[in-house]
């Protein structure tokens, strides 16, 4: 490119400057290689400038003010060439950093799922062994109960019920632990199933009116997606009932062409103002509470918006664009 410029430079009149043009190949060579090379072709250009003007010049015409003319033009050209390399620095340095995050993204995904696959593993575990074992355990002690109660031997029938029943109880946390563990099933309505179980389990414990409301059948194909939704609902009522004090949560699932949108209200004491946030260690947990849920959302590709509710209480929304099956 330096060649064809010096060229129509030899070829045009005097009077016309190609200095312009020969930036161009020195961007290039600073942009695409290195600074040295930049700077050799700035000094070239200096160079195939001065043949040129030798070689088209009227006589008498070149002289000290001509010098100075390619003494400047020299300074020119490497303050180019010094530039287009700064530049072609920072660029490397930004597709650096980008490479940087999208590998600490793509690590910090990977964790998120095996983390859930384990958190899996070990539920399926407990339902599959434990839950079983106990069931089985449970269905003895009953029958050890009856067959005492058969020979009159009503103390020792009452502690074998006792067994029966701590072991029946037992089943029931193993159940309800494995399902915290592993609370979304692989198929299509796992997540309506599991906000729905999500929902009768707060009511039942926590002494709330919570409704899980899904306003049409809706499908998540992705598992991953719905086990995150779903503890991003988990975290919305953890927060609405330990720090706004909520006595009813509302849940809603909607779908709207691959547009999910999970929507949970309450009727809390709303978000603490900025300026009002003492910076107790409650706050702090429900700040790490809501920056969890966001960093949920953007895992999907999703946002989270949180605002309060214009009577009482908060507001949590997460719309999710799923891919279709």
């Amino acid at each position: 490119m330096m060649l064809v410029i010096g060229y129509f430079d030899y070829v045009l009149p005097y009077q016309i400057s190609m200095t312009i043009f020969y930036v161009m190949p020195i961007l290039i060579a600073a942009w695409f290689t290195d600074k040295k090379s930049s700077d050799l072709l700035a000094i070239t250009s200096v160079l195939v400038s001065w043949w040129t003007d030798e070689l088209t010049s009227p006589p008498g015409q070149l002289g000290w003010i001509h010098t100075y003319r390619m003494g400047v033009r020299l300074f020119f050209f490497l303050f180019i060439s010094a530039g287009g390399s700064s530049l072609r620095k920072q660029r490397d340095m930004i597709r650096a950093q980008i490479e940087l995050l999208e590998r600490s993204q793509q690590l910090e995904r990977e964790i998120i799922r095996i983390s859930e696959r384990e958190q899996q593993r070990i539920g399926q575990d407990l339902h599959d062994g434990l839950c079983q074992y106990l069931a089985a355990v449970s269905c003895a002690a009953t029958s050890l109960k009856n067959d005492l109660q058969k020979h009159a031997l009503q103390p020792e029938s009452d502690s074998a019920a006792e067994i029966a029943e701590l072991l029946k109880q037992g089943v029931n946390q193993t159940r309800d632990l494995s399902r915290g563990l592993f609370p979304v099933q692989n198929d299509e309505e796992g997540l309506e199933s599991a906000l729905n179980e999500l929902a009768a389990s707060s009511t039942h414990l926590l002494n709330i009116q919570c409704t899980f409301r899904p306003v049409e059948r809706v499908s998540i194909y992705d598992n991953a997606a719905a086990t995150h939704l779903y503890r991003i609902t988990q975290e919305a009522l953890n927060n609405a009932t330990r720090h706004g004090h909520a006595t009813k949560v509302d849940i809603t699932l909607t779908e709207k062409e691959g547009l999910v949108t999970l929507r949970i209200s309450d009727n809390g004491h709303g978000l603490p103002a900025k300026n009002g946030n003492n910076g107790g260690s409650g706050s702090k947990r429900h700040g790490m509470g809501l920056k969890i849920m966001d960093y949920r959302a953007r895992l999907i590709g999703g946002n989270l918006e949180i605002m309060n509710n214009p009577g009482s209480g908060v507001v949590v929304v997460c719309a999710y664009q799923q891919r279709q099956k």
